[in-house]
């Protein structure tokens, strides 16, 4: 969400950059100023230095251009970021240059130019760092000046605003062709600051990394207080005025949770996708504002923003969210297919003889009234970003319409940016997502041992996970961990009983708000306990039922509710028991339960087939290490079975095995994980997957 324009941006620090070299000062310069998404969003702009180096060829000193490489950020991008370039050979393109219907053959001369093996792509903004004559240069994109790019008089307005000390230039496709005019421009203007691009961005400049940082963000300060004052003294409602008051936060979930699982299976098209919801106050007064239909249709101006984002959202009307069950559907499936007929529409409008073929025409970023904004994109990660992205679009929107009139970019302009075939060569290069990547698995009894291995397991392979634990305090703790090793966008915590039936609603509410709903349960919650029959009483045996049977079928029948209204199919993995299949002695009402969970599993997969929602068992036996049962009496209950000490359990159980092995929550997550991955077992329902290391007596059969 952008951050409140009243709060300072952030200072340089002077005795921390004098410890810095001129690369180390670029790169911190550019962490700061991606540091604040009121100077730019998440992967926009770029920065250059050009700096003096020895050639590892010639020993001599040359000058070299170090500027952001292809698809970098700013905000969290290392050294290794930054592209480095011969300044000489850079100039010497000036000799190759056949004109603007050539000029993206000029990209395949910057490879040659490339300085010590570089092995960073170059950015098709390299020519423009390159043209200026400054030592320093940034390119940003914010809000403040892209609202006044955006407006219909953004020319006059810069030339006020900046007292003739910023020049403009109109809209240009960056390339060779932008970074000459840039260059000639402002030869033609001496003494200038810095260059607005029409709806697009500022280009600024200095002799230092700190005179450089300083003179952007001044320049992004004078815009903003200039749009503060103007709306001040203009007084007009925001975005036309309010048309529509938000839903409370109950009713706002409770909607949610009942249509993004329909929409995110709508939207699938054969490949998952995740959702993200901002609810954020810009993000309301828009969606609840009387401009929203005319602004939302304008489309979005800079090529940043709608790059991510379509170049305009989807509506949906109050009356279509607020029905229900095959109603509900049917209507969403109706502005979804139109949607996709207007964007295939666009396509054929503006496409060229050599476009690339059209791209999913489905829409990035819905808008609810009374409720938000949800986007979708085949990770969390991506659909954050481009709400992020809307959230600027929508302030662009905001202060150019309360100090002139917003213009969107022209929708051909549009078109040859979305489609270019130098974009469509980035997306080609982009790795093969790993399999797991737009999944969402719910993990019952996730703060465990086994619980974290299942997690960790399907993050390593790119899938979003939400634990739902009891114990708060363990949920939180591991929570933070995976977070930290595998992003914030993929873990989320909620704490779940999962022997009340409101409580699992709750956890399967708050994943279809966080992700759109789930795709794989993991039903791992449990406890252990041990009694000779006629000592196992009536609620040692009701709380094995209640967490074990109960507790799974809630959970399962959630996930087969959610499963089915997203219509894409499903895994739902049981881990019960080797005490399923083969009795222990003294544990009648643990034995009895995970007998249960393998029937159960077997009806999930009888009545799931026809909605390609598979269910499969895995039978763990004598995990202790890292298993949680096993911190409580069950280990000194199942010692005192087995007649041996509690330390030595472990190598009880690994000698009793046929392969004298020892079973660990890895392995239990490997199991899972075949059948939870559509890649792996995609034919594969009602079976059952002992991990026990070989016990002739729970063989299947």
């Amino acid at each position: 969400m952008t951050q409140p324009t009243t709060a300072p941006f952030p200072v340089w620090n002077a005795a921390h950059a004098a410890t810095l070299d001129d690369a180390h000062q670029l790169l911190y310069r550019s962490n700061l100023l991606g540091s604040d998404l009121r100077i730019t969003n998440y992967g926009g702009g770029n920065t250059s230095a050009k700096i003096r180096q020895t050639d590892p060829l010639t020993g001599e000193p040359v000058e070299v251009l170090w500027v952001k490489g292809s698809g970098g950020d700013v905000g969290s991008m290392k050294l290794d970021g930054f592209s480095t370039l011969y300044m000489d050979k850079l100039r010497a393109l000036k000799g190759l240059y056949r004109g603007l219907a050539h000029e993206d053959e000029m990209v395949g001369y910057l490879p040659h130019c490339t300085f010590n093996l570089n092995a960073r792509a170059a950015s098709i903004d390299t020519p423009l760092h390159s043209s200026l004559p400054y030592a320093h240069v940034d390119h940003m994109h914010p809000d403040a000046v892209i609202a006044i790019a955006a407006m219909a008089n953004s020319e006059a307005l810069t030339r006020q605003i900046f007292e003739g000390t910023v020049g403009w230039l109109p809209w240009m496709r960056p390339g060779y062709e932008l970074g000459r005019r840039l260059a000639e421009y402002d030869a033609a203007h001496p003494g200038l600051r810095g260059i607005v691009l029409g709806g697009h961005g500022l280009f600024s400049w200095g002799d230092t990394s700190r005179s450089c940082y300083e003179n952007t963000v001044d320049l992004i300060e004078r815009a903003q207080t200039w749009l503060h004052q103007e709306r001040h003294a203009r007084q007009l409602p925001v975005f036309g005025g309010v048309a529509t008051a938000s839903l409370t936060d109950a009713e706002r979930d409770a909607t949610l949770a009942r249509v993004l699982p329909v929409l995110r299976g709508l939207s699938a098209e054969g490949a998952p996708k995740l959702l993200h919801l901002n609810t954020s106050a810009e993000v309301m007064a828009f969606v609840n504002s009387k401009d929203l239909e005319p602004l939302a249709a304008l489309g979005t101006s800079c090529p940043d923003h709608f790059l991510r984002t379509k170049i305009r959202p989807l509506i949906v009307p109050e009356s279509v969210y607020t029905l229900q069950g095959a109603e509900l559907k049917a209507r969403l499936s109706e502005l979804l297919a139109g949607y996709r007929a207007d964007y295939a529409a666009y396509y054929e409008r503006c496409k060229r003889a050599n476009s690339p073929a059209l791209r999913d025409p489905n829409p990035v970023v819905i808008l609810l009234p009374r409720i938000g904004m949800v986007t979708i994109a085949k990770d969390k990660a991506t659909a954050r970003i481009a709400g992020e992205f809307y959230v600027n679009a929508i302030n662009v929107m905001r202060e150019a319409n309360a100090v002139d009139r917003y213009v969107g970019l022209p929708e051909q302009e549009a078109f040859d940016i979305e489609y270019w075939l130098l974009e469509e060569a980035k997306l080609q290069r982009m790795p093969k997502p790993r399999p797991m990547v737009g999944k969402v698995a719910l993990v019952t009894g996730g703060a465990g041992g086994i619980g974290q291995a299942i997690a960790r397991r399907i993050l390593a392979d790119g899938g979003c996970v939400v634990l739902a634990d009891i114990d708060q305090e363990a949920l939180d703790s591991v929570g933070a961990d995976l977070a930290k090793a595998h992003g914030r966008d993929h873990v989320r915590g909620v704490r779940c009983d999962v022997t009340d039936e409101a409580s699992v609603i709750a956890a399967f509410d708050r994943a279809a708000i966080e992700f759109g709903g789930v795709d794989i349960l993991v039903s791992n919650a449990g406890i252990a306990s041990a009694a000779p029959i006629e000592e196992t009483s009536l609620a040692l045996w009701n709380r094995n039922q209640s967490i074990l049977a109960t507790g799974y079928f809630l959970v399962g029948r959630e996930a087969f509710k959610q499963m089915k209204a997203q219509g894409t199919g499903g895994a739902i993995v049981m881990i019960a028991s080797k005490n399923g299949m083969v009795a222990s002695n003294q544990a009648t009402a643990y034995c009895a339960a995970k007998a249960a969970e393998i029937q159960l599993s077997r009806s999930f997969a009888l009545e799931g087939a026809p909605l390609g929602i598979r269910s499969n068992v895995v039978n763990p036996d004598a995990v202790i290490r890292g298993s949680k049962i096993w911190t409580g009496k069950w280990s000194e209950e199942r010692a005192a079975a087995n007649k041996v000490g509690e330390g030595d359990l472990e190598a009880f159980y690994r000698d009793r095995s046929m392969l004298k092995r020892s079973v660990l929550p890895e392995d239990i997550a490997e199991a899972t994980y075949f059948f939870a991955a559509e890649h792996l077992s995609a034919k594969s329902t009602g079976n059952i997957l002992n991990v026990d290391a070989g016990n002739l007596a729970a063989f299947t059969r």
